[in-house]
């Protein structure tokens, strides 16, 4: 039987000095810290022992709710080594959302922050959850005093390409979240497919300041510096002064477009200082062209704008070297996420499914080894997002020009990216809805100069009742985690409404589009 386990894809790249540092970073007082590869190789192992010692069922799901940290890092790779699946959450996820997860997902393992516990363990025991352990991101908790007493060598787990192992809980427009089940196979594909399209190389040094509950951080980041056997210089958050000082002893940076413009702030942004790097790549959210235009006068680099989604990870990229498949071109055009990825098919097409002719606008169906296996427990829905033809609908709205680059123009589905992080109105709207005196409510997105889009609600209160949009916002902070908290709520007595009833956020959009503008008269 062939070993598809995607560890040991990652292990054999590891260079073949295991002393060399593979990961330096900081504590959480602040003193420099090296993990060399045989750290990591040796205390994933023994993470996986335990994993595998609490002799779990096939298939079981690790569900990890943690601070960032690189001890949370080899917690992944230790469950993909013992076989198990990989469910991380975003750490601001409060508790309905936390029983939501648990509920639908069944972990037999969650671990927490040692700070949460007391009030992760009843959610996650009274779904059924058997062991609930603690990591905190100064090395302490359960799960490292457990881990300490195993041995430091396992053999990974045996797996196929088609073996689930991540889940990625992604909101629908129900207010429903659904776990996209990605594979050992879809994972890989994507990671080797993007080492060879980016031009990694030897001496590669990536500055990790992305969070690892998501796509982006955890697998484009984390697989790329590890497959090719690449140091990462890891913070735990995103500190632009701290980013911008890494860069002479680094190569290549991956951020949201916040990022970007928080670093565009700082004087100390330079080309002498990011003479050192080789690439800058942006994504998960859309990259206004003021900000494109000013990193490269800024520094001298052109950002490499991509696309991705979590049922995907990679599908587009504007190219970093010339490709062949497309005239050799080379030019990363501002406002367009490039061409897609070698082995991914993209098209455009009409509501009735037919080809968009170049440059007119659509919806993008994609195809490929990355696309993912299928919503955890909701085959009817799975059914519904494929075509009959095996293509996958994104929801995503775009275009393809002349010269074959993909931009996109928005959601079909009316998702907001807020600082890189989805955010779907239904799921707001239904906490709105609940609370009492309120009749309807609608949330739409518009520009904001930092986090790229941020949430507007509009609420009808009903007859007779008085509301208050502060007193709104408060009481969903307790709810939500706070990037789906909209950044203002106005108090209407109706909505905009089509013939046929239904809400024109187009036009409240439209009524807001300027509300966080800084652009001078």
């Amino acid at each position: 039987m062939t070993h598809h386990n995607l560890f040991n894809a990652l292990r054999q790249a590891f260079p073949s000095d295991l002393q060399d540092t593979a990961v330096e970073t900081f504590t959480s007082s602040g003193q420099p810290l090296n993990y060399s590869w045989k750290d990591l190789d040796e205390r994933s192992a023994q993470m996986a022992n335990l994993l595998q010692g609490l002799n779990l069922p096939e298939g079981s799901r690790i569900a990890v709710q943690v601070e960032k940290s690189v001890e949370a890092m080899l917690l992944y790779l230790a469950s993909l080594r013992a076989g198990f699946i990989f469910l991380p959450l975003n750490t601001a996820y409060q508790n309905a959302e936390i029983e939501y997860f648990v509920q639908n997902a069944e972990p037999a393992v969650f671990v927490c922050t040692p700070a949460n516990l007391a009030r992760i363990a009843p959610i996650a025991q009274q779904a059924g959850t058997q062991h609930v352990l603690t990591l905190g991101d100064d090395q302490s908790g359960t799960l490292l005093e457990q881990a300490a007493g195993c041995a430091t060598t396992q053999t990974p787990v045996s797996k196929q390409p088609d073996d689930v192992a991540a889940i990625l809980y992604t909101s629908g427009t129900t207010g429903r979240s659904k776990g996209a089940m990605l594979t050992h196979g879809n994972l890989q594909s994507n990671a080797v497919m993007l080492k060879d399209y980016w031009g990694w190389q030897r001496g590669d040094v990536l500055i990790h300041a992305l969070p690892i509950f998501h796509v982006h951080g955890l697998f484009v980041a984390i697989h790329a510096a590890l497959i090719n056997g690449s140091k990462m210089i890891w913070m735990a958050k995103f500190d632009p002064k701290a980013v911008i000082a890494a860069m002479p002893r680094a190569t290549v940076f991956m951020g949201v477009p916040t990022l970007y413009v928080r670093m565009l702030a700082e004087p100390m942004l330079t080309r002498e200082q990011a003479r050192h790097m080789r690439l800058f790549i942006a994504g998960s959210a859309p990259l206004l062209i003021e900000t494109f235009q000013e990193w490269q006068e800024r520094t001298g680099h052109t950002i490499l704008e991509r696309y991705g989604m979590s049922e995907t990870i990679m599908l587009t990229s504007n190219p970093y070297a010339a490709d062949a498949r497309y005239g050799n071109q080379t030019t990363r055009r501002g406002g367009t996420v490039g061409f897609p990825l070698p082995e991914v098919q993209l098209r455009v097409v009409d509501d009735q499914g037919q080809p968009m002719p170049a440059g007119e606008i659509g919806n993008i169906q994609v195809k490929g080894p990355n696309v993912f296996k299928g919503y955890w427990r909701m085959p009817e829905k799975t059914k519904e997002e494929f075509t009959a033809d095996g293509w996958f609908k994104t929801g995503d709205v775009g275009k393809i020009d002349a010269s074959d680059y993909v931009t996109i123009v928005g959601r079909s589905k009316d998702l907001i990216i807020s600082g890189g992080y989805n955010v779907y109105p239904a799921e707001i709207e239904s906490y709105i809805n609940d609370m009492p005196g309120v009749a309807e409510s609608a949330l739409v997105g518009v520009p904001h100069p930092d986090f790229g889009e941020v949430g507007v609600a509009v609420v009808i209160p009903k007859p007779g009742a008085t509301l208050d949009g502060e007193q709104i916002l408060n009481a969903i902070k307790g709810q939500l985690a706070n990037f789906k908290v909209p950044k203002r709520c106005f108090i209407e007595q109706e909505l905009p409404r089509n013939t046929m009833g239904k809400v024109q956020k187009n036009v409240l959009r439209e009524s807001f589009k300027d509300m966080f503008s800084t652009a001078k008269p």
